[in-house]
């Protein structure tokens, strides 16, 4: 254990001076902090006008849509607290500073995850938060052990399948390079997926954002099984408890991803 923490310090101290450097300007920090809070509030804003302009859609009323923004948007947030900083990827590569990382004896994912944090993006995770609150109190929900352990299983698979999809865009930039905004698609457009019932997903996003990046997976399919509603074609209710199996597979595409990536780079020069 001892060894452990030890080889972490060079991270802590990183991640510590991060956090310092962001919370020496107070007046900037706030601002960052206030942002984050409005542009998550205008995504929820988005939200309320589309399902109040009709009673459901779907299959899905404002209050159960309400629990499944809740869930994608609180664990997208804390994954791009994380791992979003992954996305400055490009930039160290054109800059040729990923190099500098090489030179070092600690795994490059590990650096370039720890090289960065923003504390807005934490901002940003309350507002997740509060719509989860939300919807867990005014849906009827049967609690039970059942009912938490499949909350539980929701919130940590879709902070990791998230971030899984950070960690596979990164990989895949070093053969890109410049085609950020279309690794971006799949980030950005599967947390929007995720927030959006599945049964109006057209079959080719299904397949998507159903199988290949596992969004739904995230929230919908959790919140299905938890109020026992019966899914979308495709995607059957029972498949919410299959969450762990489709966070496995995104851990899996993004190592692999990463380590076909790094394999391939051959520095700044090359």
């Amino acid at each position: 254990m001892a060894d452990a923490l030890a080889r972490l310090a060079p991270y802590r101290a990183v991640l510590a001076s991060r956090v310092r450097s962001q919370r020496s300007y107070r007046a900037n920090f706030v601002l960052d902090l206030v942002g984050a809070v409005l542009i998550g509030l205008m995504e929820f804003t988005e939200i309320w006008v589309l399902f109040h302009a009709v009673d459901g859609i779907g299959g899905f009323t404002f209050a159960q849509i309400l629990l499944v923004f809740g869930i994608a948007d609180l664990t997208f947030s804390l994954a791009d607290l994380v791992v979003g900083h992954c996305d400055s990827l490009p930039t160290y590569v054109r800059a040729g500073t990923l190099d500098v990382f090489f030179l070092r004896p600690q795994p490059v994912l590990l650096q370039l995850i720890t090289s960065d944090i923003s504390l807005r993006r934490l901002a940003r995770a309350t507002v997740g938060l509060g719509a989860l609150v939300a919807g867990l109190v005014i849906n009827d929900i049967a609690w039970d052990a059942r009912s938490v352990a499949l909350l539980a299983i929701a919130l940590v698979c879709g902070v990791v399948m998230f971030a899984s999809v950070f960690v596979t865009a990164a990989g895949l930039q070093f053969f890109l390079v410049n085609g950020a905004e279309m690794t971006n698609a799949f980030v950005y457009g599967g947390r929007y997926a995720a927030t959006q019932p599945a049964s109006v997903w057209p079959k080719a996003v299904v397949v998507v954002f159903g199988f290949v990046f596992p969004m739904a997976f995230a929230a919908y399919l959790p919140v299905t099984a938890l109020l026992g509603l019966p899914g979308a074609p495709w995607l059957p209710s029972w498949l919410g408890w299959c969450a762990p199996l489709a966070a496995a597979w995104s851990v899996t595409l993004a190592l692999l991803c990463w380590r076909w990536g790094v394999r391939h780079y051959r520095g700044a020069g090359g």
